[in-house]
């Protein structure tokens, strides 16, 4: 028995609205990125009415973390815009440098050093010459046998 096209239902098909986004200025960094209206007044709200963006909002939380004494998030948020705005002011050049590009050099530089450290694995470290630990061999298979 052969079914036609018009006995099965079709669903309904979904008329999506293309989301909306806008594209903001982090008040401490100065970093643009592109963000929902929702998402854009969410941050607003937990940082008294400033836009912050995802890598300054991750520095707050750990000043909070990391200060001696109990502080707010406005203190933390203030002690993070004007160490960005102390960092943009120590710049030497002309074109003062974006944090995140400095945090970005920063980044591959130690990951240049790690490479070297690997690349040299066969050398001995300083302070690691009479280490010696258990080789590590492979008794079985990682997987479980197949019975028939």
């Amino acid at each position: 028995m052969a079914i036609s096209g018009s006995d099965t239902p079709t669903p309904p098909s979904k008329v999506t609205a293309p989301i909306e986004i806008h594209c903001i200025k982090c008040e401490s960094c100065g970093f643009t990125e592109e963000c929902t209206p929702a998402y854009i007044i969410r941050v607003r709200e937990r940082y008294q009415g400033r836009w912050i963006c995802g890598l300054c909002i991750e520095a707050v939380k750990d000043e909070v973390l990391r200060s001696d004494t109990l502080i707010s998030t406005e203190e933390a948020l203030d002690r993070h815009i004007r160490f960005c705005k102390k960092f943009r002011a120590s710049s030497h050049s002309d074109e003062t440098e974006h944090p995140i590009s400095a945090l970005g050099r920063i980044l591959s530089r130690s990951l240049d050093s790690a490479r070297a450290l690997t690349s040299n694995s066969s050398s001995v470290l300083p302070g690691f010459e009479g280490v010696k630990g258990p080789s590590l061999f492979r008794s079985e298979s990682c997987f479980s046998a197949l019975s028939s």
